[in-house]
């Protein structure tokens, strides 16, 4: 088995179909894809194949460390960025075939209208060893 991880972007990849964005969506479609993502979770959580996954809020700001004894540098919020990240999932499945399928599958869930967005979702596999170094 391997681990993957799904992450979902408010914007940063191709147009999805259904290219409404959530903040306009009426409560019930919100719902109705929040809905699919927790059915989706537990059908996988069924198969052995869920791990871990969350919605994030689009706010945040990036941080990093500046030095022994200063304080942390912050800037931020970031609200134009294209890859602010909406949400992930982890898997753990037998193939980077099934983790595309996976994929595909969650690329589904229902937006404006309650149909598919067919959004883009990026599928990363987690790093099993590290890199080999040759001379």
């Amino acid at each position: 088995m391997a681990k993957y991880l799904l992450l979902k972007h408010y914007r940063g990849a191709p147009a999805a179909v259904n290219d409404v964005p959530m903040d306009q969506w009426t409560p019930a479609e919100i719902e109705a894809h929040m809905q699919y993502m927790t059915d989706f979770a537990a059908r996988l959580e069924g198969s052995g194949e869920f791990v871990d996954g969350q919605a994030l809020a689009p706010e945040g700001a990036w941080v990093r460390y500046d030095g022994e004894g200063k304080p942390p540098v912050t800037d931020g919020p970031f609200a134009e960025t294209k890859d602010l990240i909406a949400g992930w999932m982890i898997i753990d499945v037998d193939s980077y075939e099934r983790a595309v399928e996976l994929a595909g599958e969650l690329s589904a869930a229902p937006g404006a209208g309650g149909k598919p967005i067919h959004e883009w979702l990026e599928v990363r596999p987690f790093l099993t060893a590290a890199p080999t170094v040759t001379e």
